[in-house]
């Protein structure tokens, strides 16, 4: 097998876990809240403190890889993640599931930011759509995994499984990774890592999203939501001023967003598009639990439609963006959620579960389209020895635009009804369906909710058409090659 082939499993391993993590522990939240009695509050950081960990540091480790070795940080990603889950599996309360699922963040991080630049290094530049095709396969199947192993072990074992079939997928992982990977660092070893400027971005990235959750949680015009806030620009503005004017081997060469515009409008596209998409399925599952009274199980089955055509589509998108460049496919992939997301917005207390699946089979065709070509386009647009930063970069900016959507949907949901609905529809406790007044004013929200998503799209979609064309990036391509840093 040709090691191309085996950087990709190894990677594809990590997606896997990483991807059914993701979708059960969200299918887990009734168990848990009952079993540890934990509050409302700590229950939305279980989901939280993942993104928040794994989105602050990944940057500072994308970056670690290029300097150290990305198999090693790739490496070391699984043995944190399964050390998280088996910790997570063994919690005694609320608080200590919250710090485990911090630590899968940080394994996740340690992967997310070398997994994208591992394939780029595999994979010479017109087969890497075809190669982030087929990783859109082991997301979607994962995704897929999630819900029916989640319905599996809510069902009939306890809500630790969830944590505990991580574990044996972790140590294949490992084991595998540390047999199969070819080291890749730069030549030049004498480049020292950026304290300062990780510190001082991680800093900010916190304070974004210790503002945004704080605002959730404890109201927008709270001290602490308002502190954040205020205090996140400040070491943006360290972290520019060091970077550009006293750092000896910057974090982030601005080059790549200023002086390459396939990176810079790829990067930015990926960005809307998450702030766009990521808070759909909670949504929907909101507007399934509610105005169906469907359980919250019953209810994830029909994200399945939208993962299976992902699957399927996927790696045709990919191809096809080795064939003709990733702004016409990106482009249409964002054309076909947008469409999507329309089509939401016009459901009500009538809709058919019929179109409900068929709305996210169209999503699948949308992200299966999308993300291989835009994510090729982001990582080809980065000189060689640069892959782990871009990759940390294009991770960091996705995993905001998560949070900030996920924000968008439950401010627009809080908005419109009393928080102890909002809080039985995100754990899934709901008993029954909505009243009819006050599914009239959650209907209101959701439309509204997806009215902005359609907007932000519709701006991606734009940043997405100012990229080069294939003919410009292959032009581009070979000025790029001759300042890269030649790797191992």
């Amino acid at each position: 097998m040709e090691y191309k082939w085996k950087a990709l499993s190894v990677t594809s391993v990590g997606s896997l876990m990483s991807a059914i993590d993701s979708t059960v522990v969200l299918l887990a939240l009734v168990p848990i809240t009952q079993d540890l009695h934990a509050n409302y509050v700590t229950i939305v950081w279980v989901v939280i403190a993942y993104l928040l960990a794994s989105t602050s540091l990944v940057l500072s480790l994308g970056r670690m890889g290029d300097m150290y070795g990305r198999k090693k940080i790739y490496n070391l990603g699984f043995i944190v993640f399964t050390i998280g889950s088996l910790l997570a599996a063994l919690s005694l309360n609320g608080i200590q599931l919250v710090i485990y699922r911090a630590i899968e963040g940080i394994g996740s991080a340690m992967m997310i930011a070398n997994s994208l630049a591992i394939i780029s290094t595999a994979f010479p530049q017109n087969e890497r759509g075809k190669a982030f095709g087929i990783n859109s396969i082991v997301w979607a199947t994962g995704n897929i995994l999630g819900i029916v192993l989640g319905g599996f072990i809510i069902t009939y074992t306890s809500w630790r499984w969830i944590f505990l079939i991580n574990i044996p997928i972790g140590i294949f992982g490992t084991i595998w990774a540390w047999r199969t990977l070819k080291e890749t660092k730069a030549y030049n070893t004498k480049e020292s890592f950026d304290i300062a400027a990780a510190i001082a971005f991680t800093l900010g990235i916190l304070l974004i999203q210790l503002g945004v959750t704080n605002g959730l949680l404890y109201g927008w015009h709270d001290f602490s939501t308002i502190a954040s806030f205020i205090l996140s620009p400040f070491p943006f503005i360290f972290f520019i001023i060091w970077e550009t004017k006293y750092a000896i081997d910057p974090i982030i060469d601005l080059k790549l967003f200023f002086g390459n515009k396939m990176f810079s409008a790829s990067t930015f596209t990926a960005t809307i598009q998450s702030l766009a998409m990521f808070a759909v399925n909670f949504l929907l599952l909101f507007y399934l639990e509610g105005i169906f009274g469907l359980s919250v199980l019953t209810a994830s089955y029909l994200i399945i439609p939208m993962a299976l055509v992902n699957a399927i589509v996927g790696p045709i998108g990919g191809r096809l963006t080795d064939k003709y460049g990733a702004r016409i496919i990106s482009t249409l992939g964002l054309a076909f959620q947008a469409a999507a997301i329309l089509m939401l917005s016009f459901m009500n207390s009538s809709t058919s579960l019929w179109y409900v699946a068929f709305t996210e089979g169209i999503f699948g065709v949308g992200g299966g389209l999308f993300w291989p070509s835009n994510t090729s386009a982001v990582m080809s647009g980065a000189p060689k020895g640069k892959y782990g930063a871009a990759s940390g970069i294009l991770s960091t900016f996705r995993n905001t635009g998560m949070i900030l959507s996920f924000a968008v949907a439950l401010t627009a949901v809080a908005s419109k009804l009393p928080p102890a609905i909002v809080y039985q529809l995100f754990v899934g406790t709901l008993s029954t369906k909505l009243d009819i007044n006050t599914a009239s004013s959650y209907l209101a929200a959701q439309s509204y909710a997806y009215h902005i998503s359609f907007g932000l799209l519709v701006i991606s979609i734009i940043l997405s058409l100012m990229r080069p064309s294939k003919t410009q990036n292959i032009i581009e391509e070979k000025i790029k090659t001759q300042q890269s840093i030649p790797i191992q």
